[in-house]
């Protein structure tokens, strides 16, 4: 070989020897920063899925991935693994469609949460975290989820502040309502975050969204509440996916640490490749039919009209399935609610 070929030779080799170590840096360094997030494996035995669904339901599921995704306001306990769901979402990767949509659960409807005990749904997880919540989910919707991530509020604050803020539109009503929760916020985070004079578009800071996603009474209640918290989780993953490295690496040290997944770290990476690519598709609420009550030992409620009929719609909306039929599962517990409840699909709203 003469010394030009070799000369050739040894600077392929460099050139490879260097991307392998720059490969195996940006390996070690985003490692590095998932190693922050809190992992509960969970074991698919601790998680009830209907063992009724039909060979179709069970396909389009498989196809479909929908992932769980609660928010905890775990101030009194400081752990993701217990506390009542403030924010429940079900959250399907449409590959096809290369899009993201979202359902809201209300936090309030009366649903099976385990063992045949009604109640509001957001107790599965103070009961028996992501598992039970997870079930609760799936008996009661005939969905078949194993995968979920949860956070807590200050992982929102911190988020929103790292993004440069979200731009949503808000009433006047809502500024003024939005006043206590900026106040109780800047206590617990040592924030100093004010309140908009007024209704108006504006750039809201961590502190102000949170509040503004926390509006409950006298502002559309719990319906109108879960809208706003698809409105800043839309408007915050818009600003992700322009957000530049440092952006995202910042948000990665400081967000992270306040969440909790059953996810691994391979499959976080793939995931997170996946939706920066894909848009957020249609946001909806569940159950779409309903009528509120307030009953001894349970509290105000949210009640589907009726259950099987809006699983129908659910379905409908998350996966296109046309003519949905709900399993016998679903079919018994909606015979349940009609029986202690008395309303039936078209008494609702």
């Amino acid at each position: 070989m003469n010394r030009k070929s070799k000369t050739r030779r040894n600077i392929v080799i460099l050139i490879l020897e260097l991307l392998v170590l720059l490969v195996l840096a940006v390996v070690l360094f985003v490692a590095t920063k998932l190693s922050k997030i809190e992992r509960n494996e969970i074991h698919i035995e601790d998680v009830s899925i209907n063992n009724d669904l039909s060979q179709e339901t069970q396909e389009i599921l498989a196809s479909n991935q929908t992932i769980a995704l609660f928010g905890l306001d775990n101030r009194s306990n400081g752990s993701l693994s217990r506390g009542r769901s403030d924010v429940i979402m079900l959250a399907t990767i449409d590959s096809e469609a290369r899009e993201v949509r979202l359902v809201s659960v209300y936090r309030d409807s009366y649903l099976d949460t385990g063992n045949g005990r009604f109640e509001k749904c957001n107790a599965a997880y103070a009961k028996g975290g992501p598992e039970q919540a997870i079930s609760m989910l799936n008996t009661n919707l005939d969905l078949s989820i194993t995968d979920y991530i949860t956070v807590d509020f200050n992982a929102v604050v911190e988020c929103v502040d790292l993004l440069g803020g979200v731009e949503l539109e808000i009433t006047d009503t809502e500024a003024a309502l939005m006043l206590g929760y900026i106040q109780e916020i800047n206590r617990i985070t040592g924030h100093s975050s004010v309140c908009p004079p007024s209704g108006g578009k504006y750039t809201l800071d961590g502190v102000q969204a949170c509040a503004y996603a926390r509006i409950r009474y006298g502002g559309g209640d719990d319906y109108r509440r879960t809208e706003r918290q698809r409105a800043v989780l839309a408007s915050m993953i818009a600003k992700a996916q322009k957000a530049d490295l440092l952006t995202l690496n910042r948000l990665i040290d400081q967000v992270f640490g306040d969440i909790q997944t059953s996810f691994t770290n391979a499959e976080l990476l793939g995931l997170a490749a996946d939706l920066f690519q894909y848009r957020l598709g249609d946001t909806s609420g569940f159950p779409y039919e309903k009528t509120t009550r307030r009953y001894k030992g349970v509290g105000d409620v949210v009640i589907p009209c009726d259950l099987a009929s809006n699983v129908t719609a659910l379905h409908s909306f998350l996966y296109r399935a046309d003519d949905y039929t709900p399993s016998n599962t679903v079919q018994a517990n909606n015979a349940i609610l009609i029986d202690k409840t008395g309303f039936r699909q078209g008494d609702g709203y």
